[in-house]
């Protein structure tokens, strides 16, 4: 290949339809322009960040980070759906997918994309951090006995959750709940 015909990867990076990060230890190391779009930054603000900018509140960014490591180890890849902040404070559904670069480290250096899904599924409802991340695991099709173990509560607590999330959209039963949560209307 001749330098005429190179492929400038950089711009590739830079310019890609989805949002995307190189990251090492949960820090973005470089972004592109449309992961600093969606979360409403420049890209010189989100590099050399802590992920933790995008997340609601630090304890979602800590649970998150404990819920990855296992996976990531396991299998070098994580992907899940979860609410993130933008800068103004606004919430909204995001598709989130890691590859770690390097085996044996989950979190050290990898790459990230980031996709906006709040059209397809809007967060209607004032949720706690802790509702946010049981609804993530109940859009991924979890059980309340998989979701406790998952994030150390007892199914008890994980059902009481759920509980005050299906007062909170209206939903007579778990399946219509999480219809709700992923913005799908329900045919009767």
């Amino acid at each position: 290949m001749n330098a005429a015909s190179a492929i400038d990867y950089e711009s590739i990076f830079l310019h890609a339809p989805v949002g995307m990060c190189m990251s090492e230890n949960r820090i973005m190391r470089s972004c592109n322009e449309a992961l600093a779009a969606m979360f409403g930054y420049a890209r010189a603000q989100l590099d050399d960040q802590s992920f933790e900018v995008l997340y609601p509140t630090h304890d979602e960014f800590l649970r998150t980070g404990d819920r990855i490591i296992p996976i990531m180890n396991a299998k070098g890849r994580y992907s899940d759906e979860r609410i993130m902040r933008r800068s103004n404070g606004e919430l909204f559904w995001c598709h989130v997918t890691g590859h770690a670069m390097l085996p044996r480290e989950p979190l050290g250096p990898g790459i990230w994309t980031f996709e906006d899904v709040s059209e397809k599924r809007p967060v209607t409802a004032e949720l706690t951090p802790r509702e946010r991340e049981i609804a993530a695991l109940l859009v991924e099709g979890k059980t309340s006995k998989v979701i406790a173990r998952q994030i150390d509560l007892s199914p008890r607590t994980v059902e009481m959750h759920r509980a005050k999330l299906m007062r909170k959209f209206a939903a007579s039963t778990s399946s219509e709940l999480v219809h709700k949560l992923v913005g799908l209307q329900l045919q009767r």
